[in-house]
């Protein structure tokens, strides 16, 4: 699971589309690990219009896939609008490593029916700031 935190919370991507919660609050906890990407100069208003265009479009619910269009995607993505910085490739490679095993392969057809949505956050909905 990544996450972006900026302007005080937690956004995040699953098959519910984009969440956001309080820094470490959704069931899954802390973070194992924090990557450091910087500052912004993004402003909280541009950002909450520019997560409820990829909401729209880019990063609803549905589009959600475990291996392809996942919660490191939207990090990425994210990430490069706010700092102009990708995540770790370490990170982003991750499921095309475990697609190149036939431990991945073999398991792929079950974790593609899997709609996950790590539990704790709320749906983002810029009609009423985060729901």
């Amino acid at each position: 699971h990544t996450s972006i935190i900026v302007h005080k919370d937690e956004f995040f991507y699953g098959s519910g589309g984009i969440s956001s919660c309080a820094p470490g609050g959704t069931l899954l906890g802390p973070p194992d690990t924090v990557v450091d990407l910087g500052n912004t100069e993004v402003t909280e208003e541009i950002f909450l219009e520019y997560l409820s265009s990829l909401g729209e479009s880019m990063f609803r619910g549905e589009s959600y896939n475990l291996f392809e269009h996942n919660c490191n995607t939207f990090s990425n993505e994210v990430a490069q609008f706010l700092t102009g910085k990708k995540i770790p490739s370490y990170i982003t490679d991750l499921p095309s490593e475990v697609l190149a095993t036939p431990f991945g392969q073999a398991l792929r057809p079950l974790l593609d029916s899997i709609q996950i949505q790590p539990p704790g956050g709320n749906t983002f909905s810029r009609h009423n700031g985060q729901s």
